[in-house]
């Protein structure tokens, strides 16, 4: 292996800051005199360790890296640079080329893939495109700051995949309780997952994040690993609504009589939203019998947001229906909303269905819902979800 090389001690680069990584020192030499007489600022690195090094130490523009080096490879260093930066492009490189390899290197947001040797034009031109992409993510990164579009600020998917494990190893729960207004009492409380992982701001995130990852399963089992246990220690909160993705319909684990939701099952509610469509899961209807012979009730989420249709509400045949907190919202000001409302309520309750009017903010929506028959709440007219476990404050009725 080669020696390693001491960082380039030039004090201007006018053309940006780069990193080349490298076992051979022929290779490595060649591709940093031509990137300097470019006018580039260069640092060398003979392998991938090294390069991370040199990366927690100083900011580049672009990484040029071997693919294929002892120890750490250029994917791996790929990944590494994803866990400090999200935005520096790398190029990698190899000396034995296939379709395969390409294929994943692009796919884990290399922006291009060489084949040794590589001509001085086309290493600078590659070069020159990419600090010019990472001067433009900058920009962008920007701009969605500026707007509040913090849901994008995630590119390529080797950084998605670093900072969906971190958001995995930092998950907790919160909890919102719904209760039965006249009777002042807790029904219940949802739960809802949170994560500590800074670059996975919300929910939503999450769960897109999971989603373009293939990795919907691995999150729907770690929130169920957690979602459960401090309701299984305190009975007298009544009972757990819990979010279930439609895909989770297919994990046989979630069938496992073992596991810490199903040991409750009695006291769970098994929420899903109108929003999804059960046409991706075979046979939806004989897994929600499944579910209702091990004791889960089941639940509609977002009444009124989701599809036309009846097929998804007949076939999962709900216990609770939740009423979409757009209806709730400013109910007291809209007469169509209150008409919607009253039949829904009426409806539901004519199926034996219990009603939840969820996304309570104000006190003037309360008091509409109240006239229109409803009398199960949640929402931040109550009490916001937090840690277990927040209690209802009904003082400001």
């Amino acid at each position: 292996m080669a020696a390693a090389h001491e960082p380039d001690r030039e004090t201007s680069a006018p053309r940006g800051r780069v990193l080349l990584v490298d076992d051979e020192e022929t290779v490595l030499r060649s591709f940093a005199r031509i990137l300097r007489s470019a006018g580039f600022h260069v640092d060398t690195a003979s392998d991938g360790q090294e390069a991370v090094r040199c990366f927690r130490t100083g900011q580049y523009h672009a990484v040029v890296s071997d693919i294929s080096m002892p120890s750490m490879g250029g994917l791996e260093l790929l990944k590494e640079i994803r866990k400090h930066d999200l935005d520096t492009p790398v190029v990698l490189v190899t000396g034995a080329p296939s379709v395969e390899t390409a294929m994943v290197a692009i796919e884990q947001g290399a922006i291009r893939y060489l084949v040794k040797p590589v001509k001085t034009a086309e290493l600078r031109h590659v070069v020159d495109q990419a600090v010019n992409l990472y001067r433009m993510a900058l920009i962008k990164r920007s701009a969605m700051a500026a707007l509040g579009d913090v849901d994008k600020q995630i590119g390529d998917r080797a950084g998605l995949e670093v900072k969906f494990e971190s958001a995995l190893e930092k998950l907790f729960m919160v909890y919102q309780p719904i209760i039965r207004f006249r009777e002042r009492e807790i029904l219940g409380y949802e739960t809802l997952v949170r994560t500590s992982e800074p670059a996975i701001p919300h929910p939503g995130a999450l769960i897109d994040a999971a989603e373009r990852l293939g990795r919907m399963r691995d999150l729907s089992r770690a929130i169920r690993a957690i979602a459960p246990r401090p309701m299984m220690e305190a009975p007298e909160r009544g009972r757990l609504f819990y979010n279930l993705h439609v895909l989770d319909l297919d994990d046989e684990a979630l069938y496992d009589s073992d596991s810490e939701l199903a040991r409750m099952a009695e006291r769970v509610t098994l929420e899903m939203t109108e929003r999804a469509s059960l046409e991706s899961i075979s046979d939806p209807r004989s897994k929600i019998s499944r579910l209702r012979e091990m004791g889960f009730r089941i639940a509609v989420d977002d009444l009124g947001a989701g599809y036309a249709g009846l097929n998804s509400f007949a076939q999962l045949e709900p216990n609770v229906v939740k009423l979409d907190m757009a209806l709730v919202r400013d109910v007291h000001l809209s007469d169509t909303k209150q008409k919607v409302i009253h039949s829904m309520n009426q409806l539901c309750s004519d199926m034996g269905m219990e009603v939840v009017a969820e996304g309570v903010e104000t006190k003037e929506e309360l008091h509409v819902l109240l006239e229109l028959g409803c009398n199960i709440f949640q929402g931040y007219f109550f009490a916001k979800p937090g840690l277990p476990f927040v209690d209802p404050d009904f003082s400001r009725v």
